[in-house]
């Protein structure tokens, strides 16, 4: 039975992760594709190559996930707790996607694996340190990105306020593939991590290993799901991130694309997880201030904002049913 749970575990994990490339890769080439710098497929499947080697090249945000939110060797039934938490995550992204909105799948799954451990256990048994921590990086890396792209996009009106307009669209093109694949290889360095550590966080509990590293099949098979997921596509984000907010020219790709790279590798130096959906949207916003406030389309933005404050309450208490609901027939 212990050995069907975490196949069943490590099965739900890697649906999250499928699922995650094609919700949240989105948001990493929908400039690129808006301003037809790469076509859909090529970007696509570029996405899913850089992503695959951004996962398997750092782990310390899988380490950080898997201990942040709650100690796994103190929980019974912590297998359980992780697959309410995937069962709540995954609802949570397939609903936001049907409906086009970029939400955030790093909030899902803190959301979820809070409500779950809760429910098991009780308010006592979450990290309160640890699970601060990782909402603070959520919370203050939006605001980080938001400047990072209203400061790049300043610069780039000032620096080229006399060049030519066409030449410019033409030579940022080209630019964009180049930040294309940094964005990429940015999001599979920190999103395809919390697959690996909520798998992590499984084995521990049930007692396979008694540390946080993330072992070598773990991390492969996360960032082959993630890579799977990205080549899939997920065309309603594209189109919301890359034309609903305001009309994205290759100088806007640009600029949005390198600091929300920049604010999301940073983060995984630091072993931080981050929300690259809020990350992204938030670099678009800031870009699309510089170019021009009122060139930005507010109340699609505020939809998305929406989204984002609603998705840890919302995913607390799906994953809390959920554990209750397993519990109750199997426990």
């Amino acid at each position: 039975m212990d050995i069907f749970i975490l196949c069943m575990v490590v099965f739900l994990a890697l649906s999250f992760d499928f699922i995650n490339g094609f919700h949240d890769t989105a948001n990493a080439i929908a400039t690129s594709v808006s301003t037809r710098a790469l076509k859909p497929r090529v970007a696509i499947l570029m996405a899913a190559v850089m992503n695959f080697l951004g996962a398997v090249t750092f782990t310390g945000v899988a380490k950080t996930i898997g201990s942040g939110v709650a100690d796994p060797s103190q929980l019974a039934h912590g297998e359980i707790i992780v697959i309410a938490a995937l069962i709540g995550a995954i609802a949570w992204n397939l609903i936001t996607w049907w409906f086009g909105i970029p939400s955030s799948s790093s909030h899902a799954l803190i959301g979820s694996l809070a409500g779950a451990v809760i429910a098991s256990a009780g308010f006592n048994a979450v990290n309160g340190s640890g699970i601060l921590k990782i909402l603070e990086a959520l919370l203050i890396s939006p605001l980080i990105a938001f400047t990072a792209g209203f400061i790049l996009m300043w610069i780039l009106k000032k620096v080229l306020a006399r060049a030519n307009p066409h030449q410019i669209n033409k030579g940022f093109r080209y630019g964009q593939v180049v930040t294309a694949m940094f964005q990429s290889f940015s999001h599979g360095t920190n999103d395809a991590q919390k697959a690996m550590g909520i798998i992590v966080f499984a084995l521990v509990a049930a007692g396979v290993q008694d540390n946080m590293d993330v072992p070598l099949w773990v991390k492969l098979s996360a960032a082959l799901a993630m890579a799977l997921g990205t080549s899939v596509g997920g065309w309603k984000i594209i189109k919301t991130m890359g034309t609903k907010i305001f009309k994205i020219e290759p100088v806007n790709g640009f600029a949005a694309d390198m600091g929300s790279a920049a604010v999301i590798i940073t983060a995984t130096m630091l072993h931080l997880p981050v929300s690259t959906t809020h990350v992204i949207t938030s670099s678009i916003l800031g870009v699309g201030s510089a170019k021009r406030f009122s060139a930005v389309k507010w109340g699609v933005a505020g939809r998305i904002v929406i989204a984002w404050v609603i998705t840890i309450p919302i995913t607390v208490v799906m994953s809390a049913l959920v554990y209750w609901l397993i519990s109750a027939i199997f426990l």
